[in-house]
């Protein structure tokens, strides 16, 4: 991990934000599937990965500038900030 990384440095890996139906509701609404999904640690957002057809989590970032993303995926314990491009394993 990078320490120039604020985001990452300072989150809270204690009190991460959960998704707990895990769905993406965009693509649910589209009739659509995802591979993964990530969760915006700003807002609680959840949205499928990159490698999904739609990418809600990236367009999420794009929409609101909410740095960092985690997994939602079980026993995956890092996150993701896209503005520094960097990630933490927790």
């Amino acid at each position: 991990m990078s320490t120039l990384c604020q985001h990452l440095t300072t989150l809270d890996t204690q009190h991460l934000r959960r998704d707990t139906q895990h769905i993406c509701p965009e693509c649910v609404a589209l009739g659509s599937t995802w591979v993964h999904l990530r969760i915006c640690q700003a807002c609680g957002h959840v949205g499928c990965c990159d490698d999904s057809p739609n990418k809600h989590a990236t367009k999420h970032f794009h929409a609101t500038q909410h740095p960092v993303i985690t997994s939602a995926e079980p026993g995956e314990r890092w996150a993701w900030c896209y503005v520094d491009e960097d990630l933490r394993e927790y």
